[in-house]
């Protein structure tokens, strides 16, 4: 028999492309935001009281954002389950408006801190709902390819705004290009996400109505036994975190990979301008990086469809390393160029990847929670990333340290996934008769 609900609440990209799209739309507008920082700001530190060589300091702005988007991205996802995920995005937009002034405003380099807060407000409720609204109108053999979708919108925004910036801020000058910049983006999100983004929750609704029903159509998910349908955020967070050992995994590679993001936000500009590079060559390789691993997203999460999420995962964490450790290695903006394109090869194979292997193991109930969580622990290693390779760059008082490590740190996470989590696809790992982990 079918439920009474399925009609409105029909799962699939195609059946959904409307606000597919829509969403598509919102998280390209977040890549911008973030983007338009990472070639000018560090590259011009010294402008806003940084002393050369202290790449601790210089690395705060980055703190301060991992902190709080990693907290908020929690915090997003329990909002979302109990509120909605429309209420969150807009709310995540909000937080973005303080951002362009402060920057324009700026007297020291505390007030990009600041800034950096309220990035990281924005970027913890609207990035996060961007996800989880997708997933909500997919199927689950579709995760891949919607969240490689999503991910590549806003990285290859990322890279088109590193780009533009580093053009606009020579013909305008910084702060006035990215006051235009931001404030233009944060408007028109805005606008967009009150005047046509749908609420998604009641398709998670739905399709936890059909689990629990037993009339949902597809292989079983590997969800967490043991757990009641609707557990506290305590119980999910130590589960996500700690307690399940695939999602454990899961979680200690979103750290590492956002390690090596820290790296390229905080520490690429400096270690090109350090070799004569100019901000115009500088947003191109930040920008390479970013938009390589914008553009092969929808291919890499798709491909996570096909063969499983867990040799994606693996790959892109020793690619991405072996692209760090090309970029100390060269001496030439060409052979500079060809490695940032690996590590964004790297980051595509990973990124999408691992959003959809928390999503197959987490039941619709609260799967906001549970990406909630993940995305914490992986935003949380910009902070680690900032502390880390502040204190290397520090001690040696240059950067190849800091580059070093992060190679080092990503083999041995690609190890951690490689031994110790199951592969999470329902297809090709369902689930026992009892539709739990086994």
């Amino acid at each position: 028999m079918t439920p009474q609900f399925a009609p409105p609440y029909r799962r699939g990209i195609r059946i959904n492309r409307g606000q597919f799209l829509h969403q598509i739309l919102q998280v390209f507008f977040v890549g911008l935001v973030i983007g338009m920082e990472r070639t000018v700001l560090p590259a011009l530190s010294g402008e806003f009281g940084v002393a050369k060589g202290s790449f601790l300091f210089l690395l705060s702005f980055v703190l301060s954002f991992g902190l709080v988007k990693g907290m908020l991205n929690f915090v997003a996802g329990s909002l979302a389950d109990r509120f909605g995920r429309k209420r969150v995005l807009v709310a995540g937009w909000l937080a973005g408006l303080p951002i362009p002034f402060l920057i324009l405003e700026a007297r020291n380099w505390w007030w990009i801190v600041a800034a950096n807060l309220f990035l990281g407000i924005n970027q913890g409720f609207a990035w996060s709902m961007t996800v989880t609204s997708k997933l909500d109108i997919t199927r689950p053999q579709e995760r891949g390819l919607a969240t490689g979708a999503n991910e590549s919108a806003g990285y290859l925004a990322m890279g088109v705004a590193g780009v533009a910036t580093g053009y606009l801020s020579v013909r305008f000058g910084p702060r006035s290009a990215l006051f235009g910049f931001g404030l233009t983006v944060v408007l028109a999100a805005l606008a967009m996400s009150v005047l046509f983004v749908r609420e998604t929750l009641p398709w998670a609704r739905a399709e936890h109505d059909e689990h629990k029903e037993g009339s949902f159509s597809g292989p079983r998910p590997r969800f967490p036994r043991g757990v009641p349908d609707h557990p506290g955020a305590k119980e999910i967070f130590l589960l996500v975190s700690f307690r399940h050992p695939t999602f454990r995994a899961l979680s200690q590679a979103g750290i590492a990979n956002k390690i090596a993001d820290t790296l390229v936000w905080g520490l690429f500009p400096v270690f090109f301008r350090s070799r004569g590079l100019s901000l115009t060559e500088i947003g191109w390789l930040t920008g390479l990086y970013a938009m390589t691993w914008g553009i092969a997203q929808t291919a890499t999460g798709h491909l996570s469809d096909i063969v499983g999420r867990k040799k994606p995962i693996v790959g892109g964490l020793w690619c991405l390393g072996g692209g760090i450790a090309g970029i100390v290695l060269s001496r030439n903006v060409f052979l500079w160029g060809f490695f940032a394109c690996v590590m964004g090869i790297g980051m595509a194979l990973l990124y999408p990847t691992l959003v959809a292997a928390v999503a197959d193991i987490s039941p619709p109930a609260w799967r906001g929670r549970a990406l909630g969580t993940y995305r914490y622990w992986r935003d949380t290693g910009y902070a680690v990333g900032a502390v880390l390779l502040g204190l290397l760059a520090q001690w040696e008082k240059e950067t190849e340290i800091a580059f070093w490590t992060t190679a080092v740190l990503l083999g041995l996470s690609g190890l951690w996934v490689a031994t110790g989590s199951e592969e999470t696809h329902p297809g090709l790992n369902p689930a026992d008769e009892s539709g739990s982990d086994g």
